[in-house]
């Protein structure tokens, strides 16, 4: 069978093009998701526990640089059995039937426009515009299982598995231009169609909120099998003893084994 010859004019009007249209329309889509994003303000609650979860997490690894008193004193504070913290608050768990609010249903709705809208649109466009062109070849043979990967809108049989369709090539473009949306834009941007799709599949109505009562019981706990080890008990000798290449003289050294006696 005789090879397929392109026409120069396919780079130009169709290749460059389509690269070109993708990766102007994901900065767009950027720019547009910055501008309907709306960051949740926290509520008291959500700050109290957050800051009485981390106070805990600090106490449990540094809790020996501190006096055993004042270690006890703050997992007192927490896990007293009548005023402790972690015993005595108790927080509603949302269920996945009222975890709906107009907020959560505004945001789906702007991920909605900005994400899955512009790539159906773009995407008609393009297999509109484009159709059955066949632009570039992969550099290596491939089997007939590629065939409706790489060559989506041309029905030929007998065409090689290694030519790649305009509208196949679309959809590398949508998600092989991750590394230069991330270059352009930062790494946290909203042209990521993969991050994307993974947030709307990742449903915060179905998740639901977390059982913030389970956490407090499970702080409680590690905190309570938490003992204390002073880590500081030796700290003197061992500041002598970082100190002793530096002491030349003889009698500086047992004038500081005095001081330390």
């Amino acid at each position: 069978m005789a090879e397929l010859v392109l026409d120069p004019d396919i780079r130009l009007w169709v290749f460059l093009p389509i690269v070109f249209i993708t990766l102007l329309f994901g900065i767009i889509r950027h720019y547009v998701s910055m501008l309907l994003h709306v960051d949740p303000k926290p509520g008291v609650e959500e700050i109290k526990d957050g800051q009485a979860l981390l106070r805990t997490k600090h106490l449990r690894e540094n809790g020996g640089y501190i006096p055993k008193q004042s270690f006890l004193m703050r997992r007192h504070f927490f896990n007293d059995e009548e005023t402790g913290y972690f015993k005595t608050e108790t927080r509603s768990v949302k269920t996945p039937l009222n975890a709906m609010d107009p907020s959560m249903a505004m945001t789906m709705v702007k991920g909605t426009l900005t994400n899955v809208l512009p790539m159906i649109v773009l995407g008609g466009w393009i297999s509109w515009v484009f159709s059955g062109f066949i632009i570039t070849k992969v550099p290596f043979p491939l089997t007939l299982r590629f065939k409706g990967m790489l060559q989506r809108g041309v029905q030929l049989t007998t065409l090689n598995a290694s030519w790649v369709s305009s509208m196949s090539w679309y959809f590398l473009n949508v998600f092989g231009l991750r590394s230069v949306y991330s270059l352009i834009l930062g790494q946290d941007n909203a042209a990521d169609h993969t991050h994307k799709m993974a947030e709307q599949m990742s449903n915060p109505v179905l998740s639901g909120k977390q059982d913030t009562n389970k956490i407090f019981k499970e702080q409680s706990e590690a905190l309570q099998v938490t003992k204390h080890h002073d880590l500081l008990a030796n700290a003197s000798e061992e500041m002598l003893r970082l100190q002793l290449p530096l002491i030349q003289d003889p009698r500086q050294v047992t004038s500081a084994n005095k001081k330390t006696q």
